[in-house]
């Protein structure tokens, strides 16, 4: 098995970033192009599977890298155990989220002895590509790979584009929605608000973002929250319903789900 490491370790600017665009396109051919062949090789009955992009722009689904500690930072582990308990496109969405966050982490591993101004000149050219979770979510088109030259002219308004991308909203027990919240022994309840005070609340909650898709919250849809990292998902995100809902003890969003795996 090719692990994803580099025979002769990059060190200069200009080679991390050539290491890291060769990752990306790997990964972002296997959630595009390869997509169903990705798909396929990511069977939840299999033990925990991770994907890899390597330096030549090629990808692979595969084990771990049993070294301990590895020799390069890992990616998600277990990607497989959540395929079937999502929605096709969320799931390659949260793939490509911890996809993005792997491949950075690679980068800045190998930049461990860059200075500041090298590191930052780093992160410009990686930050002039759209993340791999905006390809995957269309939100950005791909573009071609910008040279080590120009990719210090990345603009600080595009900053945040990555940090989105690998986010992860942990919401505060105030801006929880008030409808369809789980109490302690894992079941779903209405809160029984008056009509008028529902309008009240909705501004407070307006901020309360779905943990799989990022959208809103809006009273008039199911919502539930995971018991472990207690995030909140539209039911229609995690294909629950209110009927399914009752019958949860303990509800684990996919996510949690995947880190059974590392138990």
């Amino acid at each position: 098995m090719e692990m994803a490491s580099v025979s002769s370790s990059p060190r200069t600017v200009e080679e991390i970033f050539k290491d890291y665009g060769g990752r990306r396109a790997g990964i972002v051919r296997a959630l595009t192009d390869d997509v169903d062949e990705f798909y396929g090789l990511c069977d939840p009955e299999k033990e925990n599977l991770c994907l890899y992009g390597h330096p030549n722009e090629t990808w692979e689904v595969t084990l771990p890298a049993e070294e301990v500690p590895p020799e390069l930072p890992e990616p998600a582990l277990g990607i497989n155990f959540a395929r079937d308990g999502m929605d096709r496109k969320d799931w390659l969405s949260l793939v490509a989220v911890h996809s993005d966050c792997w491949m950075l982490s690679v980068a800045f591993y190998l930049g461990a002895r860059l200075n500041r101004n090298e590191r930052k000149r780093l992160f410009s050219l990686m930050n002039d590509l759209p993340t791999v979770f905006e390809v995957i979510t269309e939100r950005k088109a791909v573009k071609d790979k910008p040279s080590a030259d120009n990719g210090s002219k990345s603009q600080g308004s595009t900053k945040n584009d990555m940090n989105e991308a690998c986010r992860v909203s942990l919401i505060p027990e105030n801006l929880l929605p008030t409808r369809n919240k789980r109490s302690s022994d894992g079941q779903v309840k209405s809160n029984p608000k008056l009509a008028d005070e529902s309008y009240e609340d909705e501004d407070e909650h307006s901020e309360t973002l779905c943990g799989s898709c990022g959208g809103n919250y809006n009273a008039d849809e199911f919502w539930i929250g995971c018991d472990i990292c207690e995030r909140w998902f539209h039911g229609k995100c995690v294909k629950i319903t209110p009927a399914k809902a009752e019958n949860i003890k303990q509800y684990k969003c996919p996510s949690c789900s995947m880190k059974r795996g590392r138990q």
